[in-house]
C-alpha cells in the first residue's frame, strides 16, 4: 500500500505544507500524520476534532526517521523535531487545547471554529477569525510545552531556576516556577518557521506571525504568584512562592476579547521595510498585544462546501436572547424551526449511609429551536 498523501489542495496557500509521508512503520507512518494533521490546523485548513481522542506520539519518536518523514515541514523545523523529538507529544497536546478552546470560545457564533472535514479549503485567511486562531494556536503550543517542563516529561527543561532570593515584598522565591520562557522559545522556533519560510514581505506571513506573538504575551502577561506559608501551628513566618501560568481558559478568554477588538490593516513599505499599519486612521495604533487582519471576515450565513463555509443552517439558537447565539441574528433572518425534544435528568436524589446517592431520572419535554 502507498503511503498516505495530502495534496495541496488540502491548502492552496501554503505550498509548504504538501505532505507525502515516507514509508516507515505503520504506527509511524499514523502518528505522522496527526503531526502533520497539527500542522494543518496551524496552516488554517486544520484537523478534525477527534484529534484530542488519538494516541500519544511517543512511540513514534522512537523511530529516527520520523522527523524526516514528514515532508510538509521545513528543514529548520525537521531540525527541531530531530533535537526534541521527546517535545512533540506536547506540540500535539497544545494544538489539541488550542481547538477545544477555540470551539468553547465560539459555540455561539456563525464561526463556531468548526474544523473543515476533509482538509478542505479555508476561507479564513487573513481574517480576524484566522487571526484568533494563530493566536490561540502559539500559545497552546507554548503552554503545553511549559506544562511539560514543569512536571519534568522533558529532559531539556525544567523548572524556572533563575527567579531565586528574596522578593521586593519580602517572601523567599522557591518552589518550581513555570519555565514560560523555554515555552516561548520553542514556540518561537517551531511554530514561527513556517511563516518566515514565506519571507517577510509576504502580509500574510507578517499578520500571522504578529498574531502568534500576541497568542505568547496572552499568558505571558497573565503570569500569577503562588505562595506557600511554613511555620508554626500554620503561621506564616516564611512564606515561598513560585510563577505559574493562567489557566488555558484564561489565556481564551484574553484572546476572544482582543479578537472582538481586532485592528484591520494593510501593508505600507517604509524604507526598505514592509508594515502593517491601521487601514483607517481612526484606528488606534495596535500593541504587541492586540490582534490584527488583513481582510473582513465573511458572514458565514450561507453554506459554501467549496470556500469551506457550513453556515448555520440547522444550529441550534435561543429564541429569547438579543445576543449572537439569539435565532434572529444566529439564522441571520431565515427564521427557525421548532420541535419538542424529550431531556432525562437526575432527579429526587437521596443520600444513603454509607456513601453514596441514589437518584432517580426524570423525563421531560423541552423546545428546542433550530436555525432554516
Amino acid at each position: 500500500m502507498p503511503p498516505p498523501t495530502l495534496s495541496p489542495s488540502s491548502c492552496p496557500t501554503c505550498p509548504h505544507y504538501s505532505y507525502t509521508l515516507a514509508p516507515s512503520t505503520a504506527k509511524a507512518k499514523s502518528v505522522a500524520l496527526h503531526l502533520a494533521r497539527t500542522l494543518l490546523w496551524l496552516c488554517m485548513a486544520g484537523p478534525e476534532a477527534y484529534m484530542a481522542k488519538q494516541p500519544s506520539l511517543r512511540g513514534f519518536l522512537r523511530d529516527p526517521n520520523a522527523c524526516e518523514g514528514l515532508k510538509g515541514l521545513s528543514e529548520e523545523q525537521v531540525r527541531i523535531c530531530q533535537r526534541q523529538a521527546e517535545a512533540m507529544d506536547s506540540v500535539k497536546r497544545g494544538a489539541e487545547m488550542a481547538i477545544e478552546e477555540c470551539q468553547h470560545q465560539f459555540h455561539n457564533r456563525r464561526w463556531n471554529c468548526s474544523i473543515l472535514q476533509g482538509f478542505g479549503k479555508a476561507v479564513l485567511q487573513g481574517t480576524r477569525e484566522s487571526a484568533f486562531v494563530h493566536a490561540i494556536s502559539s500559545a497552546g503550543i507554548a503552554f503545553a510545552v511549559t506544562r511539560a517542563c514543569s512536571r519534568g516529561e522533558l529532559e531539556k527543561c525544567g523548572c524556572d531556576r533563575k527567579i531565586r532570593g528574596v522578593s521586593p515584598e519580602g517572601f523567599q522565591w522557591s518552589g518550581c516556577s513555570d519555565n514560560l520562557s523555554y515555552g516561548i522559545a520553542f514556540s518561537q522556533a517551531f511554530v514561527d518557521n513556517s511563516e518566515r519560510s514565506r519571507g517577510v514581505s509576504s502580509s500574510r506571513a507578517l499578520m500571522n506571525l504578529h498574531n502568534n506573538e500576541a497568542g505568547r504575551k496572552a499568558i505571558l502577561s497573565h503570569m500569577k504568584v503562588e505562595c506557600k506559608c511554613h511555620g508554626m501551628s500554620g503561621s506564616c513566618e516564611v512564606r515561598t512562592c513560585w510563577k505559574v501560568m493562567p489557566p488555558f481558559r484564561k489565556v481564551g478568554n484574553v484572546l476572544k476579547e482582543k479578537f472582538e477588538g481586532a485592528t484591520e490593516v494593510q501593508p505600507k513599505r517604509v524604507g526598505s521595510r514592509k508594515l502593517l499599519v491601521p487601514k483607517s486612521s481612526r484606528f488606534k495604533p495596535y500593541t504587541t498585544h492586540d490582534l490584527i487582519y488583513l481582510v473582513p471576515s465573511p458572514d458565514y450565513c450561507d453554506q459554501d462546501p467549496h470556500r469551506g463555509v457550513f453556515g448555520t443552517s440547522g444550529r441550534q439558537c435561543n429564541r429569547t436572547s438579543p445576543a449572537m447565539d439569539g435565532c434572529q441574528l444566529l439564522c441571520c433572518g431565515r427564521g427557525f424551526r421548532t420541535a419538542q425534544a424529550e431531556v432525562v435528568e437526575r432527579c429526587s436524589c437521596k443520600f444513603r449511609w454509607c456513601c453514596s446517592v441514589k437518584c432517580k431520572q426524570c423525563r421531560h419535554l423541552v423546545e428546542v429551536h433550530s436555525c432554516r
